[in-house]
């Protein structure tokens, strides 16, 4: 929870009693489920009018497939965090996922305690993977980064914003891969601490989500820092 405001989730799954299990479960630890869609159409609808902090996402709906979704949603509302939670561990799907838009991806095989912590822990904007997963998303991080960007406005290079030493730090934990709880460790700081680094850096850049953060930070070599 969020202070003492339960977080707000919505569930997204074209498989009823799936669907109603993980809504039930959810509810029953606390979250509020704000609503609950089967096929992407609806999804994205409801989405909009729910205003959820976490859209827990099947990828197989449909009328509108869950990658889509993802990128309506979080066009809409960038506050909005998604949780694909789906039956495929394919890497061409949980790649597709992040790049547009996914905070996490957890494999349907999880436990329920391991989706509790998981939809937290997207709500904190913390990247959560279902173990295995996390390397190939940095990976894929690393080969965006490797790819000319699109040059800036007027073929001018922009000037870098300034960034504080702490947040230079952060950026660096950040681009290696570190949750923000084992940055918070590593740096002795807060978790909360820690996201406010990272929002008040995406700030400063004019970035809109970790994909594009860490693509920055690699590109200008501070994953090797």
């Amino acid at each position: 929870m969020t202070g003492t405001t339960p977080i707000r989730v919505m569930v997204v799954d074209d498989h009823p009693m799936w669907r109603d299990a993980v809504a039930r479960d959810l509810s029953e630890s606390g979250f509020e489920v704000v609503a609950t869609a089967g096929d992407g159409d609806q999804a994205v609808r409801r989405a909009k009018a729910a205003a959820p902090d976490v859209l827990v996402l099947d990828l197989n709906l449909p009328g509108k497939p869950g990658v889509q979704v993802c990128k309506e949603v979080v066009a809409a509302d960038p506050a909005v965090r998604v949780l694909v939670l789906s039956a495929s561990g394919e890497h061409a799907d949980v790649l597709e996922a992040v790049k547009s838009g996914a905070t996490g991806y957890l494999l349907k095989s999880a436990s329920t305690e391991d989706l509790r912590d998981a939809v937290r822990r997207t709500a904190d904007g913390d990247p959560v993977f279902t173990p295995g997963l996390a390397g190939l998303v940095l990976g894929e991080y690393r080969r965006l980064a490797s790819e000319p960007s699109a040059p800036a406005a007027g073929g001018e290079e922009q000037k870098a914003p300034r960034l504080t030493e702490r947040e230079t730090e952060v950026l660096r934990l950040v681009a290696k891969g570190l949750s923000y709880k084992q940055i918070a460790e590593r740096l002795v700081i807060s978790h909360r601490t820690v996201q406010n680094h990272v929002q008040n850096t995406l700030g400063k850049l004019q970035l809109h989500n970790r994909v594009e953060l860490v693509r920055y930070a690699i590109e200008r070599g501070l994953d090797d820092a």
